[in-house]
C-alpha cells in the first residue's frame, strides 16, 4: 500500500568550481590533518602526518614508517623523499580505477624501489546525482540507527530509499540548479522506536527547499528550512 507524499522541491546548491585541494604539511607550516592516499592492484594506502609517513602496500603484507622530511614543491604539487619511500603528489583529478569516486590529487609512490599509483586528497563531489548511491549517517543532527538500514538512490529520472522505515520512490528533475522531486509515494508500515523517528525527522526536511553540499570527505550534507540536515555517506 502506497500514499502520496507532498511533492518536493528541493533547492540545489552545487558549486560551480572544484575546491582548491587539501595540501599536505610542509616544512614550517601549522599542524595539519592527515593526508590520506591509496591505490589497487595491488592495495595500498598512505597516510601523511607532520610527524611520519605512513604506508601500507601489497595489501597489507609491507609496511614502512619513516619520519616527515617535509613536503619539497614539485610540478603542480608536492615531493617527500626519504631513502625508503618517496611520495609524489600532483593536484589534478584521479579516479581510483575501481569505481566512479574521483579524488583531487594523483599520487605516485616508491617504496623500496616498487612504483604504485593512486590517488589521494579530498574526495570530488560526483559530476552528478544520476547513478550515485548513499545511505544515512545523522537526520537532524541525531546518528541513525545502528539497526535500521538506509539507503537514497538517484537512478536516472527516479530517486528512491529509505529513511529508516518505509520504502519511497518518485521522480525528479535537476535543472537550471534546482531538483524537483515527486510526487513521492511511501508505503504504510508503522516502526516502533528510532527507526520512525528519523523517517518522520528526513520527510520533514524533505517538505521544503533543500540545498546540497558536498564536503571534501565523501559525504553528501542536505540542508533545509531552520538549518535541518541529513548527512549522508557515498555507497561505492
Amino acid at each position: 500500500m502506497f500514499k502520496p507524499l507532498a511533492i518536493l522541491t528541493l533547492g540545489v546548491a552545487l558549486a560551480g568550481c572544484v575546491p582548491a585541494a587539501d595540501a599536505p604539511q610542509a616544512p614550517g607550516a601549522p599542524l595539519a590533518p592527515s593526508y590520506f592516499a591509496l591505490g589497487t592492484e595491488p592495495g595500498w594506502t598512505l597516510e601523511i602526518t607532520p610527524g611520519m609517513l605512513n604506508y601500507d602496500g601489497d595489501y597489507g603484507d609491507t609496511k614502512i614508517v619513516v619520519a616527515n622530511p617535509g613536503a619539497r614543491p614539485s610540478f603542480n604539487g608536492e615531493r617527500y623523499v626519504t631513502p625508503r619511500l618517496t611520495v609524489d603528489i600532483t593536484h589534478g583529478e584521479c579516479s581510483d580505477g575501481m569505481s566512479d569516486r574521483r579524488y583531487r590529487d594523483t599520487v605516485t609512490l616508491t617504496a623500496e624501489g616498487k612504483t604504485v599509483k593512486g590517488c589521494g586528497g579530498g574526495v570530488l563531489p560526483p559530476a552528478e546525482l544520476a547513478g550515485t548511491n548513499w545511505s544515512f549517517v545523522s537526520i537532524g543532527g541525531v546518528p541513525v540507527a545502528a539497526d535500521r538500514p538506509t539507503s537514497l538512490a538517484f537512478d536516472g529520472a527516479k530517486l528512491s530509499g529509505n529513511a529508516g522505515c518505509n520504502r519511497f520512490s518518485g521522480s525528479y528533475e535537476s535543472k537550471g540548479g534546482t531538483l524537483t522531486a515527486g510526487p513521492l509515494m511511501a508505503t504504510k508500515m508503522a516502526c516502533p522506536g528510532a527507526g520512525m523517528t528519523q523517517e518522520n525527522g528526513f520527510f520533514d526536511l524533505m517538505r521544503g527547499p533543500v540545498s546540497l553540499s558536498f564536503p571534501s570527505d565523501g559525504t553528501l550534507i542536505l540542508t533545509g528550512a531552520e538549518g535541518r540536515t541529513a548527512i549522508l555517506k557515498r555507497v561505492i
